[in-house]
């Protein structure tokens, strides 16, 4: 089967539990873990390739132009993370079973759970790094989800909340890594990035890429100092925390940094910022761990330390280390999850996870409390357990970094400092729990649960058995595997429990008595822990984030003042600092090119159009004559569209300015005739220099720009117009061809515009002057009987226009927009001349029906090219002979136009029709002829 099950077996098999939302629960849970145990199937039959050393690999174009496509692979690394993640998520899911209450949601649960598990699959078998971060991300979003289920909690909603902000953040600085090494790579996929390793590693780039990839990594996998957040994620139910600390989650940035091993390892920057990274983490995450009362706790923190000592050997980076970095991935998934999952039963059956008060449960939990100790050793790293293997195979590998020169040493010394640390909070796990005393003042007696629920942390005990006794009989290939995809091919893998006497067998010893030792004097731990003061890291957040959201509020309200003249003057203020200095030296804006010599009707023209302009400005205080004015300067800009030899964008600006001083003339109406003067004379003063110096640096920049030599786009259309679209007219064959996809989505703005400002004015009851300027009522003003005459003799001549334009657009200036707006203008002319009743009693038409199907027309002319296996609105034409009318050519553009031509006609009636009625509806009476 195909690799892409893998992952969206899982993805699509969310939707299941909750379709399945009224059936018993052990339905849903055997449907929800059939799921990956269907997935493990289909990774089974790849096993065999992957072990040998094929890589199975399989990519479906998606988004290409960007680099980005759905591509997956299957490696030595992906195969052990998959393995991690389907098996442990099984175990999850049949413990979920026995631990959610009959009033949970389960099938919320499983659906998240199942989510959370088809988004880290996508992580791991990315085979493109744009994939892996939009999987990435959905681990966060689903991660919420999970931490923050039990949502009448306060913990759970504050935890959820912590952990998507860090590791959101995270994700936006991997985001940039990724897109910082595939520029440098020159592509996204994993063979191009990994060939590209040299490249990358000497461009000067390499740092800030590095830099911004081990924050994304780090903060998923709660590294120091982001480590805040993963302790309070236990507000999430045990199997939450269980599978996120053990095979998904935080094992993410674990596997990024050993993904991107090959092409960013090797370096002294990676050593230093990964080592140090991985050791504090190691040393912070132990001794914390040891201070927690809350079982969770203890062991949210030691997953922080054992993180950081995985993270420690894959900075290293050796050979040696990437073996141990990986074999203890396997060995704390196992331990981890089965502890996190007595935890649970402990809370379960006991009612608390205060470690105050639970003591002495071996009496009461004999079955738990040996699993549970089990575990705790091979946490601990005790032999003959899987901990033991890794744990002295990392003590070995601390020996031999000699970066450090002199202080080399400490590395060592460190190291078994965190395993004495380690070996403390894992007797206090068990001594706290097991033995110490009785319990105290306990909700319910404990009691050992179904065994159906000890089943899971019972298979995970054998597995930490038989890995510890017989390592290379269970993970010898599937390591092996693994190592040669992060470190390439491996030279040699020897995993044993005994190595004879040496100093990694001495440190584990000390680290054995020198945790037994600390926990001894663990009373003297916590009254020197009391002396500092402690911040909860929630509150600390929350209150960080309060401060943001404080000063971002404060910020907002000193710019938002509702000043709009201030929005415009903070602008253009912000635009003439910027322009300013560049083209200050007025040498360097002239480009080299012969200037065209000035005509008399051009200077003219833009004589008309400066005083024009001005005229607005200074008349702006009457509304009327300003108006007029701004009339003067469209027509002019037609003028100089039709005098610059570009007929189509003459014909256009001239009936949008019909249109559009129609529109104002409306609006008007319910406007004062005389707006009151509102600036102060300081304000105009500024307001003349802002507009000057605005003016100055567009003409500069004008004039930079046209005398300097460009390549020209027009001639690829010029050439290929004819060709390709069948038209003459080259301005219409782009607009409905070459750009035809762009129109639509024009046509389909402007219709929905249209829709927004039919509702907002079909209600509306504005303000409405009684009488016009000189006192006249505006219900004794009947309508001209010349407009009312002269409009209806030109209503036929504007449509045969407006047909004629339309059919000729193709080949000559016109189209479907500028007939639709002929159209528009003749019919409001009626309303003008006539009154809304008279129209509507003669032409009742639902302007939104035509101008939805107008767009429909569009869309289906360009759906209809699929159906000859075309791209999406390509266009097909052909010549042919109507008889008188002769040889006429036909193209499927042409019905793209009709649809342009009638959303045109349906969006700006709407618009233009209902200012209008809004006037007959308040009026007393309607007269007209």
């Amino acid at each position: 089967m195909s690799l892409l099950w893998i992952v969206f077996l899982p993805l699509l098999g969310a939707c299941i539990p909750l379709l399945l939302a009224r059936t018993p629960r052990w339905i849903k849970t055997v449907t929800t873990a059939a799921i990956p145990i269907v997935g493990l199937a289909i990774m089974g039959g790849y096993v065999g390739q992957t072990i040998s050393g094929v890589i199975p690999q399989q990519s479906i174009a998606w988004l290409s132009h960007i680099g980005l496509n759905l591509a997956f692979r299957l490696d030595g690394l992906s195969l052990l993370f998959v393995s991690l993640i389907l098996g442990i998520g099984v175990l999850i899911i049949a413990y979920a079973h026995y631990y959610l209450s009959e009033q949970d949601n389960d099938s919320r649960f499983y659906a998240c759970l199942l989510l959370f598990m088809a988004s880290m699959l996508g992580i791991v078998m990315a085979d493109n790094l744009l994939l892996l971060w939009v999987f990435w991300e959905l681990t966060s979003v689903s991660s919420f989800l999970l931490i923050g289920y039990w949502f009448h909690s306060s913990d759970a909603r504050r935890g959820a909340r912590m952990a998507l902000a860090t590791t959101g953040c995270g994700g936006l600085a991997l985001l940039a890594g990724i897109l910082l090494l595939g520029h440098i790579a020159g592509g996204y996929d994993l063979d191009t990035v990994f060939a590209a390793a040299a490249n990358i590693q000497q461009h000067p780039w390499y740092l800030g890429a590095l830099i911004l990839v081990l924050l994304g990594a780090f903060t998923k996998s709660a590294q120091f100092p982001f480590q805040f957040w993963l302790p309070h994620a236990m507000a999430a139910p045990t199997p939450v925390s269980a599978y996120l600390h053990s095979a998904t989650m935080v094992k993410a940035g674990i596997f990024l940094l050993a993904r991107l091993h090959p092409v960013l390892a090797g370096t002294e920057w990676w050593f230093y910022l990964v080592t140090f990274t991985g050791l504090a983490t190691l040393l912070v995450g132990a001794y914390f761990a040891i201070l927690k009362h809350d079982i969770k706790g203890l062991l949210a923190f030691s997953t922080i330390s054992h993180l950081g000592l995985i993270c420690m050997m894959l900075g290293i980076g050796t050979e040696a280390a990437v073996i141990a970095a990986l074999f203890h991935v396997i060995n704390h998934a196992c331990f981890k999850a089965a502890l996190f999952m007595t935890a649970g039963i402990i809370d379960h059956e006991s009612g608390t996870r205060d470690m105050r008060k639970l003591n002495g449960l071996l009496r009461y939990m004999p079955l738990t409390a040996t699993l549970a100790m089990i575990l705790a050793a091979s946490m601990a790293g005790i032999p003959p357990l899987n901990g033991f293997l890794s744990k002295e195979m990392f003590l070995a590998e601390s020996l031999q970094q000699h970066l450090f020169g002199g202080l080399s040493w400490l590395i060592p010394v460190l190291a078994t400092v965190g395993a004495m640390l380690s070996v403390a909070y894992s007797i206090r796990y068990v001594h706290d729990l097991f033995f110490n005393g009785e319990p105290k003042e306990l909700p319910k007696t404990p009691h050992d649960p179904p065994k159906g629920m000890l089943v899971p942390v019972a298979l995970l005990v054998v597995l930490c058995i038989a890995i510890g006794l017989a390592p290379m009989w269970f993970a010898e290939d599937i390591l092996t595997a693994a190592v040669s995809a992060v470190h390439g091919p491996l030279t040699a893998l020897e995993i044993g429990l005994w190595h004879g006497w040496n100093w990694p067998l001495l440190m584990s010893a000390i680290a054995v008595v020198g945790g037994a030792v600390i926990y001894l004097a663990r009373d003297q731990l916590f009254s020197f822990n009391r002396q500092f003061e402690h911040r909860d890291a929630k509150h600390i957040f929350e209150s960080t984030v309060q401060r943001l959201s404080d000063g971002a509020t404060a910020v907002f309200d000193r710019i938002d003042t509702g000043s709009l003249q201030r929005y415009m003057a903070i602008l253009l203020t912000t635009v003439i600092i910027l322009l300013l200095v560049p083209l200050i030296d007025l040498t360097q804006l002239f480009g080299g090119r012969k200037q065209l010599p000035i005509d008399v009707v051009s200077m003219v023209g833009a004589l008309l159009i400066i005083f024009s302009a001005l005229g607005v400005a200074i008349l702006h205080r009457q509304r009327l004559l300003a108006l007029l004015m701004l009339s003067v300067t469209g027509l002019m800009v037609s003028l100089a569209f039709a005098h610059l030899s570009a007929p189509d964008l003459a014909m256009t600006q001239l009936v949008v300015e019909v249109v559009s001083i129609i529109l104002m003339i409306l609006a008007l109406f319910f406007m004062p005739q005389r707006t009151p003067r509102a600036s102060s004379g300081h304000r105009v003063v500024r307001d003349i220099i802002l507009s000057s110096l605005i003016g100055g640096l567009v003409a500069s920049l004008n004039y930079a720009l046209l005398t300097r030599s460009f390549d020209s786009i027009s001639d690829y259309f010029v050439s290929n117009a004819k060709m390709l679209g069948g038209g003459n007219n080259i301005v219409n064959v782009i607009l409905v061809d070459f750009r035809g996809f762009d129109t639509l989505g024009e046509i389909t703005v402007l219709a929905i515009a249209a829709a927004g400002i039919h509702k907002l004015l079909n209600k509306l009851k504005p303000f409405m002057p009684s009488s016009d300027v000189d006192g006249r009522p505006w219900h004794h003003i009947r309508h001209p009987l010349l407009v009312t005459t002269v409009a209806k003799l030109l209503l036929p001549l504007a449509l045969m226009v407006a047909v004629y334009i339309l059919l000729r657009g193709h080949n000559m200036p016109g189209g479907g927009f500028i007939a639709g707006l002929i159209t528009a203008s003749a019919m409001i002319l009626q309303y003008m001349a006539n009154g809304v009743d008279w129209v509507k009693d003669r032409f009742n038409v639902n302007y939104q029906s035509l101008m939805s199907f107008g767009v429909m027309i569009s869309l289906f002319t360009g759906l209809g090219s699929w159906y000859f296996e075309r791209p999406f609105l390509t266009s097909w034409f052909t010549h042919i002979h109507w008889p008188v009318v002769g040889e006429f050519e036909f193209a499927t553009a042409m019905l793209f136009d009709l649809g342009v031509y009638l959303t045109v006609i349906g969006a700006t009636m709407m618009i233009l029709t209902n200012f209008g009625k809004m006037t007959t509806r308040h009026r007393p009476t309607q007269e007209g002829n």
